[in-house]
């Protein structure tokens, strides 16, 4: 569903990704690890139209999407949920969900999908009325996923859902991320810091390093792998 060939993406003189290339397929949960500064919101934040790379290119459905703008890609049926939630504090909880189906103009899709949503996360239906910067960490992640929801993707990117959440609230995002796959059939891209439970939930998965990926295969294997124990999951 999404195909990356050789992508060049650089900030100024700097390089961030060399010529990376990856694939998503259709109804899979993929997900891309590694340290700092290895370039995974980069390649998030290129596929979505923030950034433009300097080469390479981005297929989405089998069309070109290398360089659209980010309207475009989400009408496409791509969302972003961007690393630190990044949800409109000064709004409530449902004026934060009615902005993520923007481009949607049926009053009864919007409605299906809120109920979707709320269903999915019950927490955020308690809350509906609820200034979103005075939710919790857990809520504010479940809030900034349901609005990427609310513009009826098709291909859902997730950056970093599970940091600064405590332990019970991360076993909770990754248990709706796989739900959201399973019932809705949703392809998910996953970055992701906490590598062990990444590999967990996801099929495949890619290690990105210093802007350029240097393993990749199927998760169950590469949890299995030395290397990726040794340097993301805490052994050897």
């Amino acid at each position: 569903m999404l195909e990356i060939k050789k992508l060049e993406v650089g900030y100024g003189a700097i390089s961030a990704l060399h010529g990376i290339s990856l694939s998503v397929p259709a109804g899979s949960i993929v997900t891309l690890i590694g340290s700092n500064g290895a370039g995974k919101t980069t390649t998030l934040k290129t596929v979505s139209g923030l950034l433009k790379p300097k080469s390479g290119e981005i297929f989405y459905d089998g069309k070109n999407i290398s360089g659209l703008p980010p309207h475009e890609i989400v009408a496409r049926g791509l969302s972003h949920v961007p690393e630190g939630r990044m949800i409109f504090a000064n709004l409530t909880v449902l004026e934060n969900l009615s902005m993520g189906a923007y481009l949607v103009c049926d009053k009864k899709i919007i409605q299906r999908e809120l109920q979707f949503v709320f269903a999915t996360f019950p927490r955020l239906k308690e809350r509906e009325k609820q200034i979103a910067g005075t939710l919790s960490g857990g809520e504010q992640q479940m809030l900034a996923i349901g609005r990427a929801l609310m513009s009826q993707p098709k291909f859902l990117m997730l950056d970093e859902p599970s940091l600064g959440l405590a332990p019970l609230l991360v076993k909770t995002i990754f248990e709706k991320i796989v739900e959201i796959n399973r019932e809705r059939g949703l392809t998910i891209l996953l970055v992701e810091q906490n590598a062990n439970r990444a590999l967990e939930i996801s099929h495949f998965g890619y290690v990105l390093e210093t802007g350029k990926i240097t393993l990749s295969g199927n998760s169950a294997s590469l949890r299995q792998n030395s290397q990726v124990k040794s340097a993301y999951l805490g052994g050897s």
